[in-house]
């Protein structure tokens, strides 16, 4: 194969850098969480790490998937679903990948220590041993709990509660309190819902290569269920919250994607078999991510 120079916009490609507004905006939530003060430097290290976390953890996923062949199904890059596709076309090794994965992991790493030392608390640190070890063994070897089932589960746990109570605890000191944890729940929801639209153009491609995702529990013309399913998840958690006094009227504002969430969950249903419109349905999925970490951050400050 013929790899050329990396390009920015194909760099941008490998990292899926669209993707990262799944990881800030709960980190930004969790850290206004806490009223009483807002230190500066640990907020600072504390995104570090959660950004090349995050990226480390895209890098891998696309090493893995092509090291099992799940990517070599299919060639075409979407830009959603199905992965870069940079290897598949030639213009990046596999050994890139996971050597640029390590890097980026290494370096969220000494953020982590370094914010350790700042705070002069290591509880942090030992906990972000658990999330680096979820965050590699979501996809890679010998664990692979993506290929078994448990993707959408990690990807909660990582996208909400890791995320949120990480940095409520990096500005109040405070570790595994209630109220950040009933908080972080619609960003664990929503940011699974967007791995689980992601997974139905994949359904087959993935089930070829051995990838079993929650989708599988379904026939795919019915997979638009378990869709259903996660985004009520994702809107009771807003709901409870209300109720139980964590948030104010401004949340419910949230609500009112149900309408871009039905519209992608009738496109899973009608044109599960068709790509080229699963696009759109994982663009409505990621807007609405986006549009409730929005609102639910601006709850927060306002």
């Amino acid at each position: 194969m013929d790899y050329r120079p990396l390009k920015i916009k194909n760099l941008a490609r490998a990292l899926r850098l669209p993707f990262l507004t799944a990881s800030v905006l709960p980190y930004f939530y969790g850290s206004f969480i806490f009223k009483n003060r807002f230190s500066f430097l640990p907020f600072l290290l504390g995104l570090i790490s959660v950004v090349f976390t995050h990226l480390g953890a895209n890098l891998i996923n696309d090493y893995s998937d092509s090291k099992s062949g799940a990517d070599w199904q299919d060639k075409t890059f979407y830009g959603f679903f199905g992965g870069s596709k940079l290897i598949q076309e030639g213009l990046l090794k596999e050994s890139w990948y996971f050597k640029m994965s390590l890097l980026f992991f290494a370096l969220a790493f000494f953020s982590v220590l370094g914010l350790s030392f700042v705070l002069e608390d290591f509880t942090g640190l030992f906990s972000y041993f658990v999330i680096l070890f979820l965050g590699l063994a979501y996809s890679y070897k010998p664990f692979q709990f993506s290929y078994h089932y448990f993707g959408e589960l990690i990807i909660f746990f990582l996208f909400g509660p890791a995320i949120v109570i990480g940095a409520y605890f990096i500005q109040s000191g405070i570790f595994l309190e209630k109220g950040s944890f009933i908080l972080s729940l619609p960003f664990g929801f929503f940011t699974a819902l967007i791995l689980y639209s992601n997974q139905i153009p994949d359904y087959d491609t993935d089930k070829c290569s051995g990838k079993l995702n929650l989708v599988n529990l379904f026939p795919i013309n019915k997979a638009f269920i378990g869709y259903y399913l996660i985004a009520s998840l994702g809107f009771l958690s807003i709901l409870f919250s209300f109720f139980a006094g964590y948030s104010s009227k401004i949340s419910l504002v949230s609500l009112l994607t149900v309408v871009i969430i039905i519209k992608a969950a009738k496109i899973l249903k009608n044109d599960y078999n068709l790509k080229a419109k699963l696009v759109v349905s994982s663009r409505l999925t990621i807007l609405t991510q986006n549009i409730v970490g929005v609102v639910l951050l601006l709850d927060i400050l306002v």
